[in-house]
Order: structure tokens, then C-alpha cells, then sequence
């Protein structure tokens, strides 16, 4: 298959009139059209406005997709355990997949094909299913809770983690290599010290199998680490073994030089949520400090009950933007740094190779975009458009591994309207049960 458009190859790289060929999973070449199909004549072509690479969402909540707007106006760790842990508590297996389906659902909708999935501590086989189903790429974990965890989270630590090495074994690198595992202990204030050491023992054991965890988002949730340790987060995390390249921290607001020192010097990944961090008022991440200091920095939704949407472009402008405003430099966080983040960075932090650009050779997981809309014109420059203008309502089309999973605007793999439908009937259940528990509540 030829594809044609202005193609992003990368942030630096625009063709006007370009084509990308695909052979199987893989990029066959990738350059001007009239080259391109003088070279494949036999190809079938699909034109398109704009090609880009898959964009990657480097810190989501798809099972939290059920909460969008239940919890809004909170702080993050009232939030947490008064909202969405409960609701989480409550899905059933059933459930549990609904949720996870409308989550990856939107993100295929929007141009997201690799996420970095926090689950939670139940049901995660389900969400591992969904994902395989629906065609998205995904490095997933089931949450690890051991401690300060509500009814139906808490667990005892060996539990966790032998449940946890049991969905290793099945399913990283499950679904053609599409879907990976990522130990995923929530975050130290709800694990103890065994379980965090535990999830580094786990991820020691088995090649390519990552660490994602929270960490540093919120002030209070510091200064319980530092009141239960003696230490700050990311010192905490470096002691227990929860630093490297194989890790994934989200979000980093507030850390000090130490704790950068430490992220630079292990290789470890962050992801910057800004919508998230903006509508909680946790703060804004130092992202032009780390990547001054070459940390890896990824871009991430978080979940939709403290972002409200999964849209990655949305997120892309938010990013820029609330660099400048910080560093009152209009010239902090330009269009390329964020498109990185959301693409290379991303695919990066994943721990997928060859992925994020569109090169010869490359995982063919590409996006195709529609600019007949007024906010693209006149359209100057494509980059900055995606940045700052474009939505996740305007992509058209997505490719994972050479599969087409969206065409037409139409998700291909699953029935959109059935998934919808589905939400929308655990919703009514979710808002009756909350209605029953209020009515009992001293």
C-alpha cells in the first residue's frame, strides 16, 4: 500500500507531496510521490491531507474512562481515594473491559496507536484482551497495591505479585509483540517497600518487561513518602530500584536538583500530563530542565477524570503553552519539542524500537489527518498546525503494524456505537450505586 500526503517523517522532516509504502508491519521506503510510484507501480495509493507517525499517549488510565467528570474540581489525592479508586473498586470484569475498550477506542479515534496503560488492580486480563482485539500497541500493567488502599484494591503483597507474574507470562509480547507489560505499582504512598522491591525483582526476570509508576505529582503526596521513608519520592524510588532506562515515571512535577540528578544520570523516562496537572493543580512539570539535562520526556492524557479527553493534539498544545507561560519565553517548548515528545520520546519510553518517525524499516503504525477544516486555513505549516490547531476529531485514518484500525474516520476493529452503548448503560449503574452509597453515608 502507497500512502500519499504532506508527510511528517519526523519533527525536522516534511515532504510536501510525499508518500510512505508499506509492506507487512514494516515502512518500505518513504519519499517524494512521483518517485515513489514510478518506483511501486502496482501499489494501491490512499491520499491523505497529512501522514504522521502514530502518536503515543506516555501515561494513560483507559479503565478510569468510565470517571470522566465525576471527580472534576479536586485535588489529586482526594480525587484519587474518593472518586476513582472507589469507582474502580466497583467495576466488574464485565465492566472492566467496557471501560478499557472506550478508553482505547478514543485513543485510536484521536490518532493515538502506542499507549503507556496504567490499569488497575483487578480484571487487568481484560483490558490485556481489549487491547489485542481493538489492534492498539500498548506496554500495560496491572496496579500493585499493598497498603492505604481501599476495599477491593488492597492486596497482600505476594499476591500481587504472583498475579502479576502470571499476566507477564501470558501476555508480554502477546498479540504479534503488539502488547508488552509494564509492572505497574500505583505509587509509594499505596506500596510498601517489599512490593516496590518485588516489582523490580519481577522486571529483572523477564527481557523487555518495564517499570511505570506515578511519582512527584503532588506536594502532599511527598511529603507522605518523605514522612514514610525519610527520603524524597524519586530517592525513594532509586533506592528500592525503581530508576533505569526500563522505567516510566509520570508526571515528575516536583522534584529538586538531587532528584534531577538522578533521573539524568539512570536514564529514566518521565511523562509530562500538563492538562492533568493544570485541573488538578499539581503544578507545572520543570519539561525544558529535564530535556536540557537529556532526560527522556514523554507526553501523556492521564486519565480522562482529571483531563476529560484523551485527545493527544490537545495535549501537545497544552504542553508548549504552559512552558511558555512558566518560563515566560515564547520560544520555550517549540512545536518540534512537543511533537517529539508525543512520538519518538514516546515510542522511547515504551520500549519500542523503530518506532516514532516514518523511516525505511520502521513499524508502519501511521496516522493520516484531515485539514478541509477552517481552523487549518490558510495552512502555512503543517507542524504547527498539529501542534496548535489540529484535533483528535480531525484523523481520518490509523495503522498499527501495517493493520489499518481506523478508515474513513470509522474504527475498524470493533463497533464503535456497541462500545458507546455499553458505557453509557455502566454509567447509569455507576451513578445509581454512588446515589445508594450517599443515601447510607453518616
Amino acid at each position: 500500500m502507497i500512502l500519499s500526503g504532506t508527510v511528517l517523517a519526523d519533527s525536522e522532516t516534511v515532504i510536501d507531496d510525499g508518500s510512505v509504502v508499506v509492506e507487512g508491519s514494516r515502512i518500505e521506503a518513504v519519499g517524494q510521490r512521483d518517485e515513489v510510484v514510478d518506483r511501486y507501480p502496482d501499489r494501491e495509493e490512499r491520499t491523505f491531507d497529512i501522514l504522521l507517525p502514530g502518536l503515543v499517549g506516555g501515561h494513560i488510565h483507559s479503565v478510569q474512562s468510565l470517571g470522566r467528570g465525576i471527580a472534576d474540581d479536586s485535588e489529586l489525592l482526594d480525587w484519587l481515594f474518593e472518586y476513582i479508586l472507589p469507582m474502580e473498586a466497583s467495576l466488574s470484569e464485565a465492566e472492566m473491559e467496557i471501560a478499557a475498550k472506550l478508553g482505547y477506542l478514543e485513543m485510536i479515534e484521536s490518532g493515538t496507536t502506542t499507549c503507556i496503560d496504567h490499569l488497575s488492580v483487578n480484571h487487568a486480563d481484560r483490558a490485556f484482551e481489549a487491547a489485542g482485539e481493538m489492534g492498539i500497541r500498548g506496554l500495560l500493567g496491572k496496579v500493585l497495591m499493598d497498603q492505604r488502599s481501599p476495599e477491593g484494591l488492597d492486596e497482600a503483597t505476594d499476591d500481587a505479585l504472583a498475579e502479576t507474574e502470571r499476566l507477564i507470562q501470558k501476555y508480554h509480547g502477546s498479540f504479534d509483540d503488539r502488547i508488552r507489560y509494564a509492572v505497574t505499582p500505583r505509587f509509594a504512598v499505596s506500596c510498601t517497600e517489599e512490593c516496590l522491591r518485588g516489582a523490580r525483582e519481577l522486571a529483572d526476570a523477564y527481557d523487555g518487561v518495564r517499570i511505570h509508576t506515578h511519582a512527584s505529582e503532588n506536594q502532599s503526596e511527598i511529603e507522605t513518602v518523605e514522612s514514610d521513608t525519610g527520603m524524597r519520592n524519586i530517592h525513594w524510588l532509586d533506592e528500592v530500584g525503581l530508576t533505569g532506562e526500563d522505567v516510566v515515571l509520570a508526571h515528575c512535577v516536583w522534584t529538586d536538583e538531587s532528584e534531577r540528578e538522578v533521573l539524568a544520570e539512570t536514564g529514566t523516562h518521565v511523562t509530562h500530563c500538563p492538562s492533568s496537572n493544570m485541573k488538578l493543580a499539581s503544578g507545572i512539570a520543570p519539561i525544558v530542565d529535564y530535556l536540557d539535562r537529556g532526560i527522556n520526556v514523554a507526553l501523556g492524557n492521564d486519565g480522562p477524570p482529571c483531563n476529560n479527553t484523551l485527545d493527544p493534539f490537545t495535549e501537545m498544545r497544552q504542553g508548549s503553552l504552559l512552558q511558555k507561560v512558566d518560563h515566560l519565553d515564547p520560544v520555550a517548548a517549540p512545536a518540534e519539542t512537543l511533537f517529539e515528545m508525543a512520538t519518538i520520546n514516546g515510542a522511547k519510553a515504551a520500549g519500542f524500537e523503530q518506532l516514532g518517525e516514518l523511516k525505511p524499516g520502521w513499524r508502519a503504525d501511521i496516522v493520516g489527518v484531515r485539514t478541509d477544516v477552517t481552523r487549518a486555513t490558510p495552512l502555512h505549516d503543517p507542524l504547527s498546525h498539529l501542534v496548535f490547531a489540529a484535533h483528535g476529531e480531525d484523523v481520518v485514518f490509523s495503522m498499527v503494524d501495517g493493520e489499518v484500525v481506523m478508515d474513513d474516520g470509522d474504527v475498524t476493529t470493533v463497533d464503535a456505537d456497541e462500545i458507546r452503548q455499553q458505557a453509557r448503560d455502566v454509567g447509569l449503574s455507576l451513578e445509581e450505586h454512588r446515589d445508594a452509597a450517599d443515601e447510607v453515608r453518616p
